[in-house]
């Protein structure tokens, strides 16, 4: 989970701003008006950050101060003051001078809010980079909720947090699940095949993503939203084709997938800029992106396999030798091949799904 500033200091309905704030549960309210801090409950961080003005002589219920040593001097010499205070550092960077006053800030400081003027990243990724064995924190300040979640992956760790300025109430909710940025992982089950039946003609979708899959994962694909069988990315060698490992050829386009936030996609609903979430054996997971969706007709298989519980799961593949899924510890399994009695993995989920969300209700799929 990234860390989330709301950044009161310029917004109009503050009290409307707040109340949401509060109820997404952000990590830390901003602001250069110490009253703004009244009722404020213990669960929020209360940052002032009087950039622009003058340090006042007390904080009063301020957690963290926000120094702008241009004006204000350097955090230690305020931290001296006050030793129950945390001090941070602000620091805006336009050149490279001023890059490196953010780099020794990383390294040295609690907390480093850093503003880029350039929109570019690269002076965050150097930022990062510098920080990588410091124990403070980085706050990055973004234009918006688009620039938070560029923000929040930039050089695969990205900013410990984002502090941004809403325009108007949603942003912080937007702002809040932006920062979500893990994907919990999930109990694989061990499935037995029961039966295989060549079925025809269909239509099978190939997802490409943005990433490279490693060899003990893939993406879980099922005919039913409460059954799922984990297929593996083109990885592996092949005696025809060269490896692709940023594919995975998932199965006929009624199937469902995991995407975001735990909702399933159809696999025809899949596009470019699309996200699918990647699974490996161990139940590891990560959100990637899709690039491109390859829909064509060719020979179907479809696979059945139950559950140690009785509970059956259908899977529609591609009707090719090439086309494969994973076993228990990683074994690659070839569809066509695959016979009763071969143990394949899958994930149960518990929930009905509408539209993809899962929900408590009674729905029959067969």
């Amino acid at each position: 989970m990234k860390l989330v500033w709301l950044d009161i200091r310029t917004v109009d309905a503050k009290q409307a701003v707040l109340e949401e704030a509060l109820h997404q549960r952000v990590d830390a309210v901003v602001t250069d008006v110490l009253a703004d801090f009244e009722g404020l409950p213990p669960t929020v961080k209360k940052v002032f950050f009087p950039s622009g003005k003058d340090l006042p002589e007390e904080f009063g219920a301020a957690d963290v101060v926000i120094v702008d040593p241009r004006r204000h001097g350097e955090p230690a010499e305020l931290a001296a003051r006050f030793p129950d205070l945390e001090v941070g550092r602000f620091t805006e960077i336009v050149d490279a001078p001023t890059l490196e006053d953010a780099c020794r800030s990383a390294r040295t400081e609690r907390w480093s809010v850093l503003l880029f003027r350039d929109p570019t990243k690269i002076p965050l990724e150097i930022v990062i980079a510098a920080a990588a064995r410091a124990k403070g924190s980085l706050i990055t300040v973004a234009q918006d909720v688009e620039e938070a979640e560029i923000i929040f992956g930039v050089l695969e760790h990205g900013s410990d947090g984002v502090m941004m300025a809403p325009k108007k109430v949603g942003d912080a909710t937007a702002l809040k699940a932006a920062a979500e940025v893990d994907v919990p992982d999930l109990d694989l089950t061990e499935l037995t095949v029961v039966s295989t039946e060549h079925i025809g003609m269909g239509e099978r979708a190939c997802v490409d993503t943005c990433s490279h899959f490693r060899e003990d994962e893939g993406i879980l694909v099922g005919s039913h939203s409460k059954g799922m069988i984990l297929c593996v990315s083109e990885t592996h060698p092949l005696p025809y084709m060269p490896t692709r490992p940023f594919r995975v050829n998932a199965g006929a386009i009624h199937s469902y997938t995991l995407g975001k936030d735990e909702r399933t996609n159809y696999l025809s609903e899949l596009k470019a800029g699309s996200k699918v979430t990647a699974v490996d054996v161990k139940g590891q997971t990560r959100l990637v992106t899709v690039g491109r969706v390859k829909i064509e007709s060719r020979p179907l298989i479809s696979v059945d396999a139950e559950a140690p519980d009785g509970r059956r799961v259908n899977l529609i593949l591609q009707d090719d030798w090439h086309v494969r899924v994973l076993g228990p510890g990683g074994v690659v399994l070839n569809s066509t091949e695959l016979k009763p009695g071969d143990k394949v993995l899958g994930y149960l989920p518990v929930e009905d799904r509408h539209v993809g969300y899962p929900i408590d209700e009674f729905c029959l799929e067969k």
